[in-house]
């Protein structure tokens, strides 16, 4: 075995597999902050009701058109709500699963 080395690893030379993970960790980190940073919309009831939520799974607005409101129907009115912020919060995290899995793939796997 080659100094320094270690077998399966091509070249052996465990600073450049360092420098790469430490390269992959900064990386994630940043493409952390770039998601936690975007909005995600989620509609329900044909745009009746619209929420948009932020990376880190916060609820930032909610707009319900007035014609969704109807008095004798509370219950259609919290499902329409349930259901946007759910749609949001789903886009957001599909979004977060592909960009991470973009960056996790050039590890073979690793994280």
């Amino acid at each position: 075995m080659a100094r320094g080395g270690f077998p399966g690893i091509p070249g052996g030379n465990m600073q450049q597999l360092m420098r790469q993970a430490q390269k992959m960790q900064q990386q994630m980190m940043q493409m952390q902050q770039e998601l936690d940073a975007r909005e995600y919309e989620g509609t329900a009831g044909g745009g009746a009701v619209a929420c948009k939520v932020s990376g880190k799974r916060q609820l930032l607005s909610l707009t319900i058109q007035p014609d969704a409101v109807d008095p004798d129907d509370v219950e259609m009115l919290q499902d329409m709500i349930l259901a946007a912020v759910n749609d949001a919060l789903k886009k957001g995290e599909e979004t977060r699963e592909a960009e991470m899995n973009k960056l996790g793939g050039g590890m073979g796997g690793m994280f």
